[in-house]
């Protein structure tokens, strides 16, 4: 069974970082795009970043020069460095990919972590 598991949150003070990372686990394939998504309390999902195979990167307008996503292909695991938090970037921060499973014949399915809780606060 795939799933994804996220780690790194915690709560930090504005102007600090924090790293998240994120593991895909189980029979894969091969996995296409992995991020990151977040959602605040009364706020829908919204994109953060993603990290497409070919190693294209997108980003949110309101992370861009601060985040960074990086991707371990050979672990299969993506990263989100945040640098310059602000309290505003307070959510829950859920990971997501585009894995096919290995031994099945659908291609692609949609995978999301149970989300890592950051806090950004004085």
């Amino acid at each position: 069974q795939v799933q994804l598991v996220e780690s790194g949150g915690g709560l930090v003070q504005p102007g600090g970082s924090l790293r998240l990372s994120c593991a895909a686990s189980g029979s894969i394939y091969t996995i296409n795009t992995m991020g990151w998504y977040r959602q605040a309390p009364g706020k829908e999902r919204e994109m953060v970043a993603t990290f497409t195979r070919s190693g294209t990167t997108n980003y949110a307008d309101s992370v861009k020069g601060r985040f960074t996503v990086a991707r371990d292909g050979a672990a299969n695991t993506v990263f989100l460095q945040m640098n310059s938090l602000k309290p505003e970037d307070t959510a829950i921060y859920y990971c997501n990919a585009d894995i096919w499973a290995a031994g099945t014949s659908s291609r692609y399915n949609n995978y999301w972590g149970p989300g890592t809780q950051v806090t950004v606060s004085s």
